[in-house]
């Protein structure tokens, strides 16, 4: 009895790991913290695009934006600015149409539609400066590449000014989503200026 009773215990763990597999894959994942996850992107990104984010503010935020576009692991670092400088347009192009939809909105007070227009083209303007870097980083010009990045970082603090600047009792606070979106673009700037001081010193 003792050992048909062992004999159905072997096949029944058997039969459980045919049903589920304990794979090295299936247990790496589950037990992985993001920083852990983190270090491995990092791994995996070029020795280039490491030492380049080495030299930014933000590096963690560098990798990962870098890490985004696939073409970064043959980019030089001029590619590697002009990913960084597009990564920050595209951010500035999506705050501008969140704001106009938020203008548009039905349930938008009316005293607030011209303010959040007039923060959409502050985006829109910051987006059209990203854009000129992004021209001036092709004919390496960094200088001039240097002056649009630091021109699109200015833009989003004339839209919170505008808003604090707001003189009735109802006034509408900023919101935590643009105020999100803001800080973001911000360190998308800083990390394109970074990398243009690097180009500046290696001309």
């Amino acid at each position: 009895m003792a050992t048909a009773d062992s004999l159905l215990l072997v096949l029944l763990l058997i039969q459980l790991s045919i049903l589920f597999p304990l794979s090295d894959s299936s247990i790496v994942p589950a037990l992985e913290t993001p920083q852990q996850r983190s270090s491995s992107k990092e791994r995996h990104q070029p020795r280039l695009v490491q030492s380049t984010c080495n030299s930014t503010s933000f590096y963690d935020i560098c990798i990962a934006t870098l890490a985004d576009d696939p073409s970064s692991t043959t980019a030089d670092v001029p590619g590697l600015c002009a990913i960084a400088v597009s990564a920050a347009a595209a951010n500035a192009s999506g705050t501008a149409s969140f704001l106009g939809n938020a203008s548009d909105a039905a349930a938008t007070p009316e005293a607030d539609r011209a303010l959040l227009r007039t923060c959409a083209r502050k985006y829109a303007a910051a987006r059209d400066a990203l854009l000129a870097a992004r021209a001036s980083l092709a004919e390496q010009d960094y200088d001039y590449a240097f002056v649009h990045v630091s021109a699109a970082a200015e833009y989003p603090a004339v839209c919170r000014t505008l808003f604090r600047r707001q003189q009735r009792p109802s006034r509408t606070t900023y919101p935590a989503e643009l105020a999100k979106r803001e800080e973001a673009l911000r360190r998308l700037c800083t990390i394109s200026l970074d990398i243009i001081s690097l180009l500046q010193t290696q001309e």
